[in-house]
């Protein structure tokens, strides 16, 4: 039984380790709800506003949105459903418009 407890304890500080990551991180301080957003242009353009406005990013703008937006959709994994998953790779594309980059 108590080892049961220790696996479930385990996955909830993994939980909160990427969810720590995703609101602390230095790269970016993102809106509230980015990644839940209706489009993916409302997506991509909230990601290259918070990149631009900040200070305390270690790469250049476009770098430090992809980072992010990459950071959340391999952390949601199999969990993400299928329909926001592709509006977050929908997302990206918009990213690299944004910022005149083209798609490798």
């Amino acid at each position: 039984m108590a080892k049961r407890h220790r696996k479930i304890s385990a996955t909830r500080r993994t939980r909160r380790w990427s969810q720590r990551v995703t609101e602390t991180s230095d790269a970016l301080t993102l809106e509230q709800g980015v990644f839940k957003k209706g489009s993916p242009k409302a997506i991509a353009a909230s990601l290259k506003r918070s990149a631009e406005a900040s200070h305390r990013r270690k790469a250049d703008p476009y770098r430090s949105a992809m980072s992010m937006l990459t950071f959340y959709i391999n952390r949601a994994g199999k969990g993400l459903p299928r329909t926001r998953k592709h509006k977050l790779e929908k997302a990206k594309d918009e990213l690299r418009a944004l910022y005149g980059c083209a798609r490798s």
